[in-house]
């Protein structure tokens, strides 16, 4: 009963502040190096670094258009953009083909399949692979004679993929070029700009290429270049494919001239991750060509030509982040700056109250309980107008606010 009687009178108590100004070098010069820490990190980190003071726009809105330019050899053939290039309409995600294996003319039928794990002797060797999908078709169950030893027969398109042929990418790819054309829009201020710099012009478009030093604002971009900036070696890549990551950052403060929102380029390996992993290595997929065989319009059969296309897959990402002042966020971020100056009071009171020897003295005056029955002893005394003060402390100028001399005790 007790603790609930005790717990009640605690809650319904009230708390006010009492000044204490303590009289301390060290102290003092701890406090106003702090609030003068607070303040540098307002002004030159929340305001002129972060602009707090700006509202701002990551709602971006963009549009990306790409081309690419160049010719190579492969296969014995001379490959251009429509041989290369998947898919052709120009995305902002798209495949430069290094490498391609062919297997013509593929008919729907029996087969045997290629793989080596499909090997087998009868036909009960056969049986474990039905219903399997790893294949090039669906496993009959029957094994078959082939030109490289009994082999577990499928139905699907024959003759079976064989992609385990050596074949020599195509190494003029490193040379290309590919024109990139982004258009953005932030639609909470209205702005709208383009990657294409003002003093753009023909004969300027038809002799840059990017460099991140001297020409940063031309839109075409050499293949070679770019897995440079990533840190990749072309010859590995032609091999086994992989994705490279095209960024285009704009980062605009549109309190300045909207000519100096520009775009700014990075480069990355998007599938980096995977090259530790001998399991999936690289990027590469398949895509078929289909004809029909000319034996009489009623007889025609369907038959198809299959590609394995190892590539370089390029992902244009667009981010963008527009700011511009307003006095909203302006006045938030003052009031926190001034609140956070008090951070240093409190820091001195926790040197004050637990690290100095002086400790308890302050305690003693900067935390006082006053009851009621104090309260009525007080106000029925005459001379309670002035209070006695001991040696040691005095009255402050400042109304209510009691100064204590602690640098001796430091």
């Amino acid at each position: 009963m007790s603790m609930l009687w005790g717990f009640i009178t605690d809650f319904f108590t009230y708390e006010t502040t009492k000044s204490v100004v303590v009289k301390s070098w060290s102290v003092g010069i701890i406090n106003r190096v702090v609030q003068l820490l607070i303040i540098i990190y307002f002004v030159c980190w929340v305001f002129l670094h972060e602009k707090a003071y700006q509202v701002k726009d990551s709602g971006i809105e963009s549009s990306v258009m790409t081309k690419v330019k160049g010719f190579g050899y492969h296969n014995n053939r001379v490959m251009d953009v429509a041989d290369y290039v998947a898919p052709t309409q120009g995305a902002a995600v798209f495949c430069i083909i290094t490498k391609l294996i062919v297997t013509e003319k593929q008919f729907q039928g029996f087969c045997p399949e290629s793989e080596v794990k499909y090997e087998c002797e009868t036909d009960e060797d056969c049986d474990k692979h039905l219903g399997s999908f790893l294949g090039n078709g669906i496993i009959t169950g029957a094994c078959v004679n082939s030109s490289e030893g009994g082999r577990c027969e499928m139905e699907g398109w024959c003759p079976a993929e064989n992609d385990k042929v050596i074949m020599q990418p195509m190494m003029e790819v490193e040379n290309f070029t590919i024109f990139i054309k982004n258009s953005i829009r932030f639609p909470m201020f209205n702005v709208t700009r383009g990657n294409f710099p003002s003093s753009l012009n023909t004969t300027y478009i038809r002799s840059c290429t990017y460099d991140p030093e001297h020409n940063r604002h031309c839109p075409i971009f050499k293949v070679g270049d770019v897995l440079r900036y990533t840190g990749q070696n072309f010859s590995t890549i032609a091999q086994t494919g992989g994705e490279i990551g095209i960024n285009i950052e704009w980062e605009c403060n549109l309190d300045e001239s909207e000519e100096r929102c520009q775009p700014h380029y990075s480069f990355t390996r998007l599938d980096a991750v995977f090259q530790k992993n001998a399991i999936s290595q690289g990027y590469n997929f398949r895509f078929a060509k289909y004809y029909k065989t000319e034996n009489g319009m009623k007889n025609r059969t369907d038959f198809r030509t299959l590609h394995k296309a190892y590539a370089i897959r390029f992902d244009i990402l667009v981010t963008g982040l527009a700011g511009k002042f307003n006095t909203v966020p302006t006045l938030i971020n003052l009031v926190a700056a001034f609140t956070s100056v008090g951070l240093g009071t409190v820091l001195c009171d926790i040197i004050l109250l637990n690290f100095l020897k002086g400790a308890d003295q302050y305690k003693a005056k900067k935390f006082e309980e006053v009851s009621e029955s104090q309260i009525q002893i007080l106000l029925s005394r005459e001379s309670c107008s002035q209070l006695s003060v001991k040696a040691e402390e005095k009255i402050s100028d400042d109304s209510g606010a009691v100064s204590l001399y602690l640098d001796q005790q430091l």
